[in-house]
């Protein structure tokens, strides 16, 4: 350890999320998951947190601590894990066998492969083509169209 001079890495507290009146926290966390997630805002990969604390008529600063403090992640972290969900889905999905994964990246609201190359594997812990390849070989046999009706109904 010392010949790289590691250190472990620090864990800090922001002041301003025990700040955040705890209803208006949960509040937000509602309104963050039904923008982000049920509106499926992240698969707009122009859409910011900026944009979220505007529609939310709020600042960025709240949407952080709500995001950190929440869901224990920032919100980039956040809304990757939303596209990987959901292309996990399609990439498990027989019909979409022959799509590639550029598109497969865009439908999910990445824009550029590299990024959900580098996303895919920092959740998962394997590339997108290794995950179709094990779904493949284990015979999934779920469908994308139907994946979606059953979350729709249990939202």
């Amino acid at each position: 350890m010392a010949k790289y001079n590691i250190t472990e890495k620090k864990v800090k507290t922001a002041a301003y999320r025990a700040l955040i009146n705890p209803s208006l926290m949960d509040k937000l966390e509602r309104s963050i998951l039904d923008i982000v997630y049920v509106q499926k805002k992240y698969r707009d990969p122009n859409y910011s947190a900026k944009q979220l604390a505007e529609e939310l008529k709020t600042n960025t600063r709240y949407i952080s601590a709500v995001v950190n403090v929440r869901f224990g992640m920032n919100y980039t972290s956040l809304i990757n894990k939303y596209r990987i969900d959901e292309a996990m889905v399609i990439l498990a999905d027989p019909e979409y066998r022959k799509t590639n994964m550029e598109d497969v990246s865009a439908m999910v609201g990445f824009s550029n492969r590299q990024s959900f190359y580098a996303s895919f594997f920092r959740i998962t812990g394997i590339t997108p083509r290794e995950y179709r390849l094990a779904k493949e070989s284990a015979g999934e046999k779920t469908s994308y169209a139907k994946a979606m009706k059953a979350k729709k109904t249990k939202a």
